[in-house]
């Protein structure tokens, strides 16, 4: 610690700014992973509950409590939930409408797709910063590299002392520099690549849900003769 601390007083200004850069990308990186992953493991945890409960709900052709189970506070950060109650709010709304069955199901299958868009964005949120940090964190890293070693060969320049010893402490500020970069954009890359095939296993579940929902609403209404 006392050899860190005495490395960064003989920093200098701009190197010093790539380090405190590259620790607050590092914390709010940090921040991004541990909130997603919360995140997804809540909706996972609470779809696979939600999904046996709507589904019985709906074999009894009760709408009205498939809704409840959407809105329930025990299901609110189910991605499933929060798809489905709008199509069952839409069907639910145009129960006792004049429209024909093609109309009142496609103005389901509508309320839907909008909200998947939805909750699509809202799984990427924070994954654009991600993938941002993972891609650009090394370049920084690399920028503090190069002011490291410019100012090492600089204080050789204008030093009496030559050789190695000249530039050590120099060439360590830079080295320095480089991992952070790596330590920053390495983990942020790994949990991207992890939280992008995440949402792609939610929007997959997402659109089969909504098929199974439009394919019981055409069910329903041709049950009811309408």
């Amino acid at each position: 610690m006392s050899d860190f601390m005495e490395m960064w007083g003989q920093m200098g200004l701009l190197a010093k700014a790539v380090v405190v850069v590259l620790a607050i990308m590092s914390v709010w990186s940090i921040s991004v992973m541990i909130e997603r992953y919360l995140t997804f493991t809540a909706a996972r945890k609470q779809s696979k509950a939600f999904a046996p409960a709507v589904a019985e709900a709906l074999k009894g052709g009760n709408i009205n409590e498939a809704i409840d189970l959407c809105e329930a506070e025990e299901h609110k950060k189910s991605h499933l939930a929060k798809v489905l109650v709008a199509g069952l709010q839409e069907f639910k709304a145009h129960g006792a409408s004049d429209l024909l069955p093609g109309e009142t199901v496609e103005s389901c299958r509508r309320a839907l797709q909008r909200a998947a868009a939805i909750m699509l964005e809202e799984l990427k949120r924070g994954l654009g910063g991600l993938a941002t940090i993972g891609a650009t964190a090394p370049f920084v890293g690399l920028f503090g590299t190069t002011v490291g070693i410019i100012n090492a060969f600089t204080g050789m320049t204008a030093g009496e002392v030559t050789g190695l010893g000249a530039v050590a402490g120099g060439i360590a500020e830079a080295l320095i520099a480089t991992a952070f970069g790596l330590f920053v954009a390495v983990p942020a890359v790994w949990m991207y690549n992890y939280f992008t095939n995440k949402i792609e296993s939610f929007v997959v579940e997402m659109d089969n849900s909504s098929s199974e929902l439009v394919d019981y609403f055409l069910k329903r209404k041709a049950q009811h003769g309408q």
